[in-house]
């Protein structure tokens, strides 16, 4: 028997379950019963807190009003239960308020999530307290960096637009004041007295003021400005179009590495395009054309490389869905490629899904006899996860060689190296930091450069990486100024799309249970780097 950690458990003193947790498929009467065994196996005479029967083994603790319960099998190494146990029990007063059974039942979510991050798939994870807190927040350092930043930029453009008004503003005012002088002859006749000759002053009601005044910091580029109308014939003076306004502050945000598209409305609200927008643009993938039985099977990558060989936090997870537009009962034929990934693979299958079958050749299909999978409503059917530390397992390998030469620049090379058995690769966009107001000339670069001043930033755009075609690439850069570094190019992003497995999980054909007749099948293939990185 395997010796893996079958469930963990929380109940009370007379055994009535708060909190359950199954780690591998268990139907829910066996589960049941497994529990409300418990309380009747408990005896007050015996010193160990662990109970064996005939197919499993009972670990518990108590804590407090109510015990901690761990089922696992009877192969399993009892004193590895007993420290995941400790863990456990240090994990329940971190997520709930209390140790009463509301305090546990207003955080059972949250206990749950974090038991998840203890074992996966029956077996213990290596993480600690502070981990689990860590991963269950989900708090990201990068996010605080990019808000903070992006708040700077902000005050910074309108620390920078608020000066340009009240330098136009002052502007105005002596250009007024230089032409008051001469005015008086020409706006006699519209005042009440004086003659076209004389010239004497400015009548009651005479002078119109028609020369704009800036009453907000940020141009409304939707907002049609009012004709300013004056009696007679007369015009006054004219300062700072809102056209020449727009384009100043546009130049200043090309000069600061902004891309800007141009548009038909010309405002600067419409015209600007950040290189989020760009991303997202590039995350965007053709949608499979859908049929009857259609399939969605995506997966997200997120490793952490080292500059000098090695990985860490190296993590696969996939996805396969079923959305069935008819109640024909069908089944699905799962096949994957052989490989050091695939090795790497654990695959598992919902609770729905027959298991048996699954195992013995690799068929999806309901557990219930004749049934088919829900219509018109996306099913997931199989999840599969990839961790691991061999550098076999990466899509590809990213090398930064900083070498400083006698002057003080940087030589910098970059290179990628598509890894044996990765599928082809699409919008493949790699992040390479750069000193602050270093000045950067680009040598030599396969596929497409922009570098963005504002960010520091280096962005080598490649849309294909096709094993055949272009499995390696460089870029070669010479950076100087700016106080750099080695450390200054580090961490270098990368971020790609596929529209295949990394691991070569597929599905091949689609059957119906009656007849074994082939269906029409549609798939969606997504594969994405979630987070990718070389420190």
């Amino acid at each position: 028997s395997l010796q893996v950690l079958l469930a963990a458990a929380v109940c009370n003193k007379s055994g009535k379950t708060l909190i359950s947790r199954q780690f591998v498929e268990m139907t829910r009467s066996r589960i049941e019963g497994l529990l409300a065994a418990f309380p009747k196996l408990m005896s007050t005479d015996k010193q160990h807190t662990f109970i064996e029967t005939e197919s499993v083994r009972y670990v518990y603790q108590p804590l407090e009003k109510l015990y901690v319960l761990l089922l696992t099998t009877k192969a399993s190494n009892i004193l590895e239960d007993l420290e995941t146990l400790r863990l456990f029990a240090r994990v329940i007063p971190e997520y709930s308020s209390g140790m009463e059974e509301k305090d546990l039942l207003d955080n059972a979510f949250q206990l749950i999530f974090a038991f998840d991050e203890i074992v996966a798939l029956g077996y213990r994870e290596s993480v600690n307290l502070a981990q689990i807190k860590t991963f269950t927040e989900m708090d990201s350092h990068e996010e605080k960096v990019f808000l903070a930043v992006r708040v700077a930029q902000e005050k910074e453009a309108k620390a920078a637009m608020r000066a340009k008004a009240k330098e136009l503003t002052l502007k105005n005012k002596e250009m007024r004041r230089a032409g008051g002088g001469g005015g008086g002859g020409r706006m006699a006749a519209f005042g009440g007295g004086g003659g076209m000759g004389g010239g004497s002053g400015v009548g009651g009601g005479g002078y119109v003021d028609t020369t704009p005044t800036l009453t907000s910091t940020m141009p409304e580029p939707n907002r049609a400005r009012p004709a300013a109308q004056a009696a007679g014939g007369g015009k006054a003076m004219k300062l700072g179009s809102r056209a020449k306004q727009v384009d100043y502050f546009v130049d200043q945000l090309k000069e600061e590495g902004e891309q800007l598209v141009d548009t038909p409305a010309g405002g600067l609200g419409a015209g600007r395009a950040g290189s989020s927008a760009a991303a997202a643009a590039a995350a965007a993938m053709p949608a499979a054309q859908r049929e009857a039985v259609h399939l969605r099977l995506e997966e997200k990558f997120n490793c952490e490389a080292g500059r000098g060989g090695g990985v860490s936090n190296l993590e696969l997870t996939g996805l396969l869905h079923i959305t069935c537009a008819n109640e024909d009962a069908v089944r699905l034929h799962l096949v994957q490629a052989s490989g050091p990934r695939a090795r790497a693979v654990q695959v598992q299958t919902h609770p729905n899904i027959d298991k048996k079958v699954f195992q013995t050749n690799s068929w999806i299909q309901m557990k219930a006899a004749g049934r088919g999978f829900p219509v018109n409503q996306e099913a997931n059917v199989v999840k599969w996860r990839m961790a691991g530390d061999d550098e076999a397992l990466l899509p590809l390998t990213i090398n930064c060689w900083p070498n400083q030469a006698p002057s003080g620049s940087y030589e910098v090379t970059v290179e990628y190296e598509l890894t044996p058995g990765t599928p082809r690769l699409e919008n493949v966009l790699i992040s390479i930091p750069l000193p602050q107001g270093a000045q950067t000339k680009v040598n030599q670069c396969d596929g497409d450069y922009r570098v963005d001043a504002r960010k520091s930033l280096l962005e080598w755009s490649l849309p294909l990486i096709d094993p055949e075609e272009n499995p390696t690439g460089n870029l070669d850069l010479l950076v100087g100024g700016g106080g750099a570094s080695e450390d200054s190019f580090f961490p270098v992003g990368v971020m790609f799309t596929s529209q295949q497995s990394l691991v070569g999980i597929d599905v091949d054909k689609v059957v119906r249970l009656e007849g074994d007749s082939p269906v029409k099948f549609s798939v969606d293939r997504r594969l994405v780097a979630d987070n990718f990185r070389v420190v």
